[in-house]
C-alpha cells in the first residue's frame, strides 16, 4: 500500500533512529532479560538522550514531537518487545502527562526536566486489587488533616514503581478523585514487584500499599478533579498502543516470513506451500490495515480532532490483531517457536498483558457500543 508515501521525512528519520536503537541495543539481549524477567534499567540514560521519555510533551525539557512521530517511536520499541514501551509510556504519557496536563507550574519545573533526562523515574497509581476497570470504586482515600494531606489504600499492577522515584497516586477525597506527588521514600509508601509472570517479564508490575502516609498540601495536583484527570492520561497511553501493538505484529510477520523462505520441508521452501501464503497474506493485509487505522488516529491527534472513542477504535481492533497474528506465527515456526530464539511466542504472551492494561477489550467495546447506540451498557 506504500504507506510511507504518507510519512513526512521527519517521521521517517524518528521512525529509523528508534529501530537503530531496537536492533543495537534491544534484540541482541531481550531474549535474556525476558527469561531473567529484567528490565534493563541501563536504557533509560540511552531512551532519555533520543528524546523518547515525554517526547510528545511540549516545554519543561520535553522534546515536542508530533502525535504521528511518538507513535511510530512507540511502533519501533514494541517491536522490540512490549515491555521497553511500556517504560516509556508508563513515563511519559501517564506519570509526566499527568504533571503537565494537570499539575502547577512548580511542579511541572520540578519533575518534569529531570523525567525528560531520565534522572527521575515515575509511576502511575490508579489500579486497585479490586479496582480495575471500574476505578470509580477505588476504596484508596486522601483526607485533609490540617495542612497536611493523609493517604491510605493499595495500588496493583503498578508499573515502575519499585524503581520510581515519584508516584502519581488518585485517591476519593471529599472533593472527588484527586492526583497526588507522592516522592516513593514517604514512610509508610511500601512496594513490592509482583512475581512470577508469564507476560511482561522484561518489565516491572508492583503493588503499592499506603499507611497513613502524610504528604504537604501542595502535593495535590490542581488541575484534575473527577475520573477525567486520570482517563486523559490513560487516552494518551491508550493511542501509544494502537501504535506498539502494529510493531509486535509486524515483528512477528517477519520472523515468521524469514523462517519460511528458509525452512524446507519436504524438499521445498516453506513460504512456497499454499497454506503458509495464505496466513502470510492475511497477516499483511491486518498489519497494514491496522498502521493505517493507527497513522488516521495520529494525523486526527496533532489536528486536535481526535476524539476518545476514536482511541477505543485503534486499541481494540490493532491489539486484537496483533495477538492473533503473534500466536499465528509462533505456529509458522512449529516446536522452534516456543523458543526465545523467536519472538512471537514471547509477542503474544506480552500482548496478553497489552489487551488486557489501558482498558480490556470488554471495556473498549463497551465504549464503542455506547457511541454506537447511545446507551452506556457498563452498569446492569
Amino acid at each position: 500500500m506504500n504507506i510511507d508515501a504518507d510519512f513526512t521525512d521527519a517521521e521517517r528519520e524518528v521512525r529509523a533512529t528508534v529501530r537503530e536503537f531496537v536492533d543495537r541495543s534491544i534484540r541482541p539481549n531481550i531474549a535474556r532479560w525476558y527469561d531473567d524477567a529484567v528490565f534493563p534499567v541501563e536504557l533509560v540514560p540511552e531512551m532519555a538522550a533520543l528524546g523518547l521519555l515525554g517526547m510528545h510533551l511540549h516545554g519543561h525539557g520535553c522534546a515536542g514531537r508530533s502525535a504521528v512521530e511518538y507513535g511510530l517511536a512507540m511502533q519501533e520499541l514494541e517491536a522490540g518487545d512490549s515491555g521497553i514501551r511500556t517504560f516509556v509510556s508508563v513515563q511519559g504519557s501517564l506519570a509526566m502527562s499527568a504533571i503537565s496536563k494537570h499539575g502547577s507550574e512548580e511542579q511541572k519545573q520540578r519533575w518534569l526536566p529531570r523525567m525528560a533526562a531520565g534522572e527521575v523515574i515515575g509511576c502511575f497509581g490508579l489500579t486497585e486489587p479490586d479496582a480495575g476497570s471500574d476505578p470509580s470504586s477505588m476504596t484508596t482515600t486522601a483526607r485533609q488533616d490540617g495542612d497536611e494531606w493523609v493517604l491510605d489504600g493499595a495500588k496493583r499492577w503498578i508499573g515502575l514503581a519499585s524503581i520510581a522515584q515519584i508516584a502519581v497516586i488518585w485517591a476519593m477525597t471529599a472533593d472527588g478523585v484527586r492526583g497526588f506527588l507522592v516522592p516513593t521514600d514517604t514512610p509508610g509508601f511500601r512496594v513490592t514487584p509482583i512475581a512470577p509472570k508469564l507476560s511482561m517479564r522484561a518489565s516491572i508490575q508492583c503493588d503499592i500499599d499506603f499507611d497513613g502516609i502524610r504528604l504537604p498540601h501542595d502535593a495535590v495536583l490542581p488541575g484534575a478533579v473527577g475520573l477525567g484527570g486520570p482517563f486523559s492520561c490513560l487516552n494518551e497511553a491508550r493511542y501509544g498502543i494502537a501504535w506498539g501493538a502494529v510493531g509486535a505484529a509486524r515483528d512477528s510477520f517477519d520472523q515468521a516470513l524469514g523462517y519460511a523462505q528458509q525452512r524446507t520441508p519436504f524438499g521445498r521452501p516453506l513460504a512456497s506451500f499454499q497454506l503458509t501464503q495464505l496466513k502470510l497474506v492475511n497477516w499483511a493485509l491486518e498489519i497494514q490495515k491496522a498502521q493505517l487505522l493507527a497513522l488516521r488516529l495520529g494525523r486526527l491527534k496533532d489536528a486536535g480532532r481526535l476524539e476518545h472513542h476514536m482511541i477505543s477504535v485503534a486499541k481494540l481492533n490493532n491489539t486484537r490483531v496483533a495477538i492473533e497474528i503473534a500466536r499465528e506465527a509462533r505456529a509458522v515456526l512449529g516446536g522452534n517457536g516456543i523458543t526465545l530464539d523467536y519472538s512471537p511466542l514471547r509477542h503474544a504472551n506480552n500482548l496478553e498483558s497489552v489487551r488486557t492494561y489501558e482498558g480490556t477489550d470488554e471495556v473498549h467495546t463497551l465504549i464503542l457500543g455506547e457511541k454506537i447506540t447511545g446507551h452506556a451498557a457498563f452498569r446492569g
